[in-house]
């Protein structure tokens, strides 16, 4: 069954998604990038309370770096400073500045990897409007992530489904299912997009603006947007 992701950035939106339906926990600020991240007092302080509000059924959280460049060193530093808020996840953006080459995201996910080794769990967020080589999937499962979600850079209304043809689309899920990875799905995506993206049978669905007031990604969340969608998984 595929679970529902939804994006916060506080500890009352966390209990709004909660109270609605939601199984993973994200922490990330909308207002600071595609990934943009909280402080880690902030992330802290949401963990802490997810794990106490939820309890027996435990809710899983994730949180991201933020929009970072592809420096093996610099996203070490900041994957290691965020694992110490206890988060269960976390999310790592493959970002494209033009110039990055397969071997500057292996340079990565070598540095990712004695982090992984400690326990981490990894997830490599890749974005639908940029063309990755096809044997990234398996240098991200060769480094011991956890997963694969694929998002978008450029938050406009688009979605994945508009950078792919459904055969494009069903070569990378299968890429991504083939390494036995988490796979999520994610940008932009709104009710209406629902019935489509279950089709590809994706581990979890991700959701912040189709789910706060004006379907905008800034403002607060809407609990009857996410019940909604809770009901139609």
């Amino acid at each position: 069954m595929t679970q529902l992701l939804i994006s916060v950035t506080s500890i009352e939106e966390a209990q709004i998604a909660l109270e609605n339906g939601a199984d993973f926990i994200d922490l990330k600020d909308p207002a600071q990038g595609a990934l943009g991240a909280l402080p880690l007092v902030t992330i802290s302080e949401i963990v802490s309370y997810v794990k106490v509000v939820s309890n027996s059924t435990r809710k899983l959280t994730s949180a991201t770096i933020g929009d970072l460049p592809m420096k093996p060193q610099f996203i070490a530093e900041q994957v290691a400073q965020l694992a110490k808020t206890g988060v269960d996840i976390i999310k790592i953006g493959f970002f494209d500045d033009g110039e990055n080459r397969l071997s500057d995201y292996e340079s990565c996910l070598s540095a990712l990897e004695p982090l992984v080794k400690s326990g981490l769990k990894l997830i490599a967020v890749l974005f639908a409007e940029y063309k990755y080589p096809f044997s990234l999937i398996s240098s991200i499962k060769n480094a011991g992530f956890y997963g694969v979600m694929l998002d978008t850079a450029i938050k406009n209304g688009t979605t994945f489904l508009d950078y792919f043809t459904e055969e494009e689309f069903n070569k990378f899920s299968q890429n991504v299912r083939a390494h036995n990875l988490i796979f999520g799905l994610a940008g932009s995506l709104a009710i209406q997009h629902v019935a489509k993206v279950k089709e590809f049978n994706p581990s979890y669905m991700g959701f912040r603006g189709g789910v706060c007031v004006g379907n905008q990604r800034k403002f607060k969340l809407d609990s009857a947007k996410i019940t909604a969608i809770r009901k139609l998984l």
